[in-house]
């Protein structure tokens, strides 16, 4: 998220600019703002009464999707210049009222892509070797491992329902991942067959 860029020179008396990030925004966002010398308030998610009350204190919010910043959060708003969402909706914005304040609403279309789509694999996997259900049976004090031997997926033809980012991103699955193993594991492995034969 590129926040509009506001001038802070120390001979202009101008105090810094000041950003408040709700609904526990993660380390990586706020050091965004405090690599630029960005006055950064962190704090949980807050009620539209509490943003409202606190909005102008700062030149900038950001939120997730716990706080809702209604049309009342921005009804007295002077110093904010924009909000922005950690995240690729703005539903939980009131885009109007701020518009009309001429507070800029941001998103950050894309930021979670590649989480959603390995999400999707992760699931697809545990569809195919029926964990969630083999993860209830044991809890009710079963054992019935032949009932879910699942699926491999090994050799088999995947298809992706859907081809917008998040079904581009699982389609083009590579993500920088490295497999590796020691050598000293597979001498291990060799060594155990041959004493067990």
């Amino acid at each position: 998220m590129h926040f509009p860029r506001i001038a802070n020179e120390p001979e202009t008396g101008e105090p810094p600019m000041k950003v408040l990030a709700l609904d526990n925004l993660q380390k990586v966002g706020i050091d965004v703002f405090t690599k630029e010398g960005i006055e950064v308030d962190v704090k949980g998610k807050m009620t539209p009464e509490e943003l409202a009350a606190a909005i102008n204190q700062y030149d900038a919010v950001v939120v997730r999707g716990a706080t809702k910043a209604t049309a009342p959060c921005f009804e007295n708003a002077s110093r904010i210049k924009v909000i922005g969402r950690a995240g690729s909706g703005t539903d939980n914005i009131d885009k109007v009222a701020a518009t009309k304040k001429g507070v800029v609403v941001m998103n950050t279309p894309g930021g979670n892509t590649v989480t959603t789509a390995e999400h999707a694999v992760s699931l697809m996997m545990a569809l195919s070797r029926q964990i969630p259900q083999a993860t209830a049976s044991m809890k009710a004090g079963k054992w019935e491992k032949n009932k879910f031997m699942g699926t491999e997926i090994t050799d088999k033809v995947l298809g992706v329902v859907g081809l917008g980012a998040i079904g581009k991103s699982w389609r083009t699955a590579r993500w920088g991942s490295r497999w590796s193993w020691s050598p000293s594991i597979r001498t291990c492995r060799r060594r155990t067959r041959r004493s067990s034969a």
